[in-house]
């Protein structure tokens, strides 16, 4: 095989490798921009608007099909080796972390219907908090992820204590609304499971991160990861200290 040869097979390579990462990243924006429209529906209280971003759940579908054909192919022509086979299973491990936030995005939208049915109550506010620092996860390991930026994905992968932090306290603050006003068990449960699929958007950002970090080193994170979710476990909630 010829130099010239040599070196356009390994362009169109290179060409494929980013591509395939430019539509991680296309995929990853699309998951963000499910999480924040959800939040919307939530403080709109817009059934149809929530239902939208529900079906809207199939687009990111598609796209992780879309990805992992692409992954098979490139295995299946290019058989690639060393850091070339870490970069293609990574994308493959990437695009079913940002298939699952897509479905917790999808589920927040849609626990946000039968909320809408019931009197408007004052903890909702607290999910678009949440929903910030997730978002801010999503969006640095995604640059990460693009710019192979393993000092990024790692400051990411310990930001999640933040989100750990602010759900195990929205938790507790939940949990004082029950306790004081039975009436509000219902609406308050679908905001916890709200607040934990939310929650658990940052435990993908974090495993997107440790790809990354594998993608760039070479080697995995096995560093401990500080956890403060602290809901299985939760101090006793004291009566009467309820936020007006």
């Amino acid at each position: 095989m010829s130099g010239s040869s040599k070196e356009h097979i390994i362009k169109s390579y290179d060409d494929e490798l980013l591509r395939l990462t430019g539509e991680l990243v296309r995929m990853g924006e699309l998951a963000v921009s499910q999480l924040e429209a959800a939040i919307d529906v939530v403080d709109r209280r817009d059934e149809r608007a929530a239902q939208h971003v529900v079906n809207n759940d199939e687009a990111i579908d598609q796209l992780e099909q879309e990805i992992s054909h692409d992954v098979v192919r490139l295995l299946a022509l290019r058989a690639p080796i060393a850091g070339d086979l870490r970069h293609v299973f990574a994308a493959l491990r990437i695009a079913a972390d940002i298939e699952r936030i897509g479905d917790y995005a999808a589920n927040v939208a849609k626990r946000s219907i039968p909320l809408s049915m019931a009197a408007p109550l004052a903890p909702t506010g607290g999910l678009a908090h949440l929903a910030e620092l997730a978002a801010e996860e999503i969006r640095g390991v995604l640059r990460a992820y693009r710019d192979r930026d393993a000092e990024l994905a790692y400051k990411v992968w310990q930001d999640d204590v933040q989100l750990d932090e602010a759900y195990t306290a929205y938790f507790r603050e939940l949990l004082t609304y029950m306790m004081e006003d039975p009436r509000v068990i219902t609406p308050c449960t679908h905001l916890l499971f709200m607040a934990k699929n939310i929650e658990r958007i940052g435990d993908h950002a974090t495993n997107i991160a440790e790809n990354v970090w594998f993608l760039v080193k070479g080697e995995p994170l096995t560093a401990q990861r500080d956890k403060r979710d602290l809901t299985s476990n939760p101090e006793p909630v004291k009566l009467g200290n309820r936020p007006d």
